[in-house]
């Protein structure tokens, strides 16, 4: 795995260039967001047959119908998240193959990241020791439910889209913390909840495209 994580060699680091250059120009401000994208190697997290796209802003696909985020909405996910303030405890819902994990965790040191999908997890696992990351603490478990044992989170991101906000997320959002995550079905947008004294508050942002948020472990 040494190899393949040297072995992209300067086309990697041109392209990763490239790739925070775009962001910018998409409205990305954040700089501690982009040193931290541009920190994680992306081509690490997709499959071997796709790492020539790695740093292209698309989604790509990981097998079990889940994909790698676009690298845009990585970006404006946690954008929107720090806003004026730090991460702290933070809790990721679909850790999928751990690249947005690995991305959190130049941000804050706590991070948790769940996946209902234990083959996948198994890569999350692979790559993120792969490229030295030992802070995220990863489960098996349903993202539904979130992570009880380690709440309350000040920050929680989830990565697939919800028909309704979980219940138990919300219950898991620390006071003054925020959420982000996508909500509908065929139609989705990013919702940004904060735990505020007067109750929860929902701003709607952009228009996205998630896999479904699904309940159970596989």
């Amino acid at each position: 795995m040494s190899g393949a994580v040297s072995g992209f060699g300067m086309t990697s680091q041109r392209t990763r260039t490239r790739m925070i250059e775009r962001l910018r120009e998409q409205g990305i401000v954040d700089e501690e967001v982009l040193a931290a994208i541009a920190a994680v190697p992306r081509h690490i997290f997709v499959e071997e047959a796709l790492a020539s796209r790695a740093y292209e802003d698309t989604a790509l696909p990981l097998g079990f119908s889940q994909t790698i985020s676009q690298p845009y909405v990585v970006a404006r996910m946690i954008a929107a998240l720090r806003a004026g303030r730090q991460l702290g405890r933070t809790l990721e819902i679909g850790a999928g193959c751990g690249y947005q994990a690995a991305v959190l965790a130049q941000l804050t040191d706590e991070v948790y990241a769940v996946e209902r999908i234990e083959p996948l997890l198994a890569k999350a696992r692979i790559n993120l020791r792969a490229i030295k990351q030992l802070k995220v603490r990863l489960k098996h478990a349903d993202g539904q439910l979130g992570l009880p044992e380690a709440a309350p989170f000040d920050t929680i991101i989830v990565a697939a889209a919800a028909s309704r906000v979980p219940p138990a997320l919300l219950r898991q959002l620390a006071p003054g913390g925020r959420m982000i995550l996508p909500v509908g079905g065929a139609t989705q947008y990013l919702a940004l909840i904060e735990n505020r004294t007067e109750g929860y508050v929902e701003t709607r942002l952009d228009a996205v495209r998630f896999v479904p948020l699904l309940s159970g472990v596989e």
